[in-house]
């Protein structure tokens, strides 16, 4: 057929492009507005007269119009200012729970009306098969890039082989993980899928399909001009080791194909979906509302970093042995040079710190996501402490659990369950799991989604013991702007669009009558929190936390008063490569 032309379209407005909006106003009173010959003479007194007549009807009648207006022109100012203003809030308190602004935002990823339909599987280029690499979300973000391949090539996709061979040595293929069937019928009309090669096809080849390995973030060129005439040659080409090998930055058409594949086209197998929303049950059961916190604090992860958490000769010799399996990494010193710099992952127990500072009480519900811990029990024991309603799956499920412990990533699919549905996801890393998750959260409404300012914090927290705790409380605060999920946040050049999706996230036209519901939600509770503050005598910040006449002792730790307050302004954290064997 030639080179590929459907991936190619006509731009459309954006979605997100600013609105017009209107008010009303009283009309303008001078009198020289009016025509030269419409000017009547009349006595002051007259005029005063009928002026403050008709001011006492309007306070009278309408009084309470002029202060609604008034409220609704600051509103509107203060609005407009927020709506297009990068980092949502500015300096004013922020919702732990939930974003305020998420309203106005919503997921979009139609296709436009110049979309070209796909190609049929006979009239198509070729079969394209994929060999996914790394862990189940690292897989996942190569197999939605391969739908968009697909597309590009005019190419039918067979439905991509699993990683059997790495770090996890995990048998599941695609099947035992998502719906087939599902996955080929909602891509239908964006690109044709099927399960396998025909077999006169495969029987035709001399040998083995041709293999190619496609260099990372490559663009859609790339593949016009050395994928697509060997597919053309060969009917049959495999891309192997298929991860991050298309570019970030595509047209929005193909962007929205990446959202509709990542987001709507992999459902999970009903066993792992049945188990999965019965551990959210579980937790809903127990509390309105819950935090997941997914946590990488494996021991090669950190020593792949180069990290170092002041363990002495034991930790750097553990560390150094560990690193010793990747023969291209360069030398490191693991002093905590790289903690300073913000590549590395918190802690458990500041994970812990950082929510308590940021105002979660010690009786959150949390639902932790982690594999094997640095330190074991002890490592996980003072995040335990701060919030000891703490609850893993294993602890949930139990033998419902048993037939998925050989299989990293049907676990791994359960924890993804769990965490998505959470109210709010709370991760230490900047790893697959983490970022699609966050891609998705966004998506999906904005559920709160935060992610640490490890390069902050993590100077914070070799500091805490020679600040008060509401002094560290305030300067977590203060670290955390702009890594809270809200919808405005500040995007590097560098972000993954699987973690800021921003082609398919749109802005909803503004109306007054958010305005007027924001003023009585404000109101209500404003309300029932005085009520219940009177009620039971609430005078502190956050529960759980022991004054002492040194300070307050959060775990042990006394944190003694000291004189610095300064808050620093929000900056964007140094976006690490994810490079690792990831989640």
């Amino acid at each position: 057929m030639g080179e590929s032309k459907a991936w190619r379209y006509s731009k459309k407005p954006k979605h997100n492009q600013h609105h017009r909006h209107c008010c009303w106003l009283w009309p303008p009173a001078d009198s020289a507005a009016m025509g030269k010959g419409q000017r009547r003479r009349a006595s002051w007194s007259v005029v005063c007269g009928v002026v403050l007549f008709a001011l006492g009807l309007i306070s009278l009648f309408t009084g309470h119009v002029a202060s609604n207006l008034e409220w609704y022109s600051q509103k509107l100012a203060k609005h407009r200012l927020w709506y297009n203003k990068v980092g949502g809030f500015g300096h004013g308190p922020i919702d732990i729970w939930k974003s305020k602004s998420s309203k106005f935002y919503y997921g979009c990823s139609e296709r436009s009306p110049h979309y070209a339909p796909p190609v049929h599987e006979p009239l198509s280029n070729g079969y394209l098969l994929i060999a996914a690499s790394g862990g189940l979300n690292q897989q996942r973000t190569g197999i939605t890039d391969a739908v968009v391949v697909a597309r590009i090539l005019n190419a039918t996709l067979v439905v991509p082989e699993l990683d059997h061979h790495s770090f996890w040595k995990d048998d599941s293929d695609f099947a035992n993980i998502f719906d087939v069937d599902w996955f080929i019928s909602f891509l239908s009309k964006d690109i044709p899928v099927v399960k396998r090669v025909p077999d006169k096809y495969m029987r035709s080849l001399e040998k083995p399909p041709y293999t190619m390995r496609v260099p990372r973030k490559s663009e859609p060129q790339y593949y016009l001009n050395e994928v697509l005439p060997t597919l053309l040659r060969r009917h049959v080409v495999q891309l192997t080791k298929f991860d991050y090998r298309l570019a970030n930055d595509l047209d929005e058409e193909l962007q929205r194909l990446r959202c509709r594949a990542n987001y709507h086209a992999f459902r999970f197998t009903k066993p792992l979906q049945n188990l999965g929303d019965k551990l959210v049950m579980k937790m809903r059961n127990m509390a309105k509302r819950y935090i997941a916190v997914h946590l990488r604090f494996e021991p090669d992860f950190l020593a792949f970093y180069g990290c170092y958490y002041g363990g002495g000769e034991k930790e750097r010799h553990e560390f150094g042995e560990i690193r010793k399996r990747w023969t291209n990494l360069p030398e490191a010193s693991l002093d905590g040079e790289q903690r300073k710099r913000g590549k590395c992952p918190l802690t458990p127990h500041e994970v812990g710190l950082m929510l308590r500072a940021l105002g979660f009480s010690n009786d959150t519900y949390i639902f932790g996501a982690f594999g094997e811990i640095y330190g074991g029990e002890a490592t996980l024991q003072p995040l335990r402490k701060l919030f000891p309603n703490f609850y893993t799956k294993e602890m949930l499920a139990n033998q419902e659990l048993q037939p998925f412990l050989p299989f990293s990533s049907r676990l791994a699919a359960i924890d993804y369950i769990v965490c998505d549905e959470s109210d709010v996801f709370v991760t230490n890393n900047n790893g697959n799991m983490a970022k699609i998750l966050a891609g998705r959260r966004r998506y999906m409404g904005h559920k709160r989604t935060i992610r640490p300012n490890a390069r902050k914090l993590s100077a914070l927290f070799m500091q805490r013991e020679k600040m008060s705790w509401t002094t560290f409380c305030s300067k977590v605060k203060s670290a955390q702007r702009g890594f809270m999920g809200e919808p405005d946040e500040i995007q590097s050049r560098r972000a993954d669009f699987h973690e800021y999706p921003s082609s398919c996230i749109c802005k909803k036209p503004f109306k007054l009558s958010d305005l007027d519901n924001n003023r009585t939600q404000t109101a209500t509770k404003a309300t029932l929190k005085a009520k219940a503050d009177s009620k039971y005598g609430r005078n502190e910040e956050d529960q759980g936390v022991n004054s002492t006449t040194q300070g307050i002792t959060i775990d042990g730790v006394v944190m003694t008063d000291a004189s610095s307050s300064a808050t620093s302004s929000p900056s964007q954290e140094e976006k690490e490569d994810d490079d690792f064997l990831a989640d």
